[in-house]
């Protein structure tokens, strides 16, 4: 038998050239997929960030709209006439006992409602039983 190479196997130089090719191959594919999943988790984080600036856009809409809202009733109300106060019934005899009572429950209507203020009450009230 010659000295040479054994017909079927590689040499030392065939199996480690074969070793670089798989080990250059595993390399490039390791990097081709962490260069992908950081194109993708990048991808993913421009859209959640755009979602979370549309919704934050929409939220301050909805405010300067509740502002914008609040405002106008505000102005609508400072010019809105202010009611008329309501006429103070005139006192009543003193012999009517149930006609003093029915205008006394009608002075403390007036005051819940809040066209006689207290002070108001007070007063005609007191010509009332006076």
């Amino acid at each position: 038998m010659p000295l040479g190479r054994r017909a079927g196997r590689p040499g030392l130089i065939g199996t480690a050239a074969r070793t670089a090719v798989i080990a250059g191959t595993a390399q490039a594919t390791a990097g081709a997929i962490s260069h992908r999943q950081q194109n993708r988790y990048a991808q993913q984080q421009a859209d959640a960030q755009a979602q979370a600036d549309a919704q934050a856009a929409a939220e301050q809409a909805r405010f300067d709209a509740a502002v914008q809202q609040a405002a106008a009733q505000q102005v609508a109300a400072q010019q809105a006439p202010a009611p008329a106060p309501a006429p103070v019934a005139a006192p009543a005899p003193a012999g009517g006992g149930d006609d003093l009572l029915g205008q006394l429950q009608q002075l403390a209507q007036l005051q819940a409602a809040g066209v006689l203020t207290p002070e108001e009450f007070a007063a005609a009230k007191a010509k009332l039983l006076g």
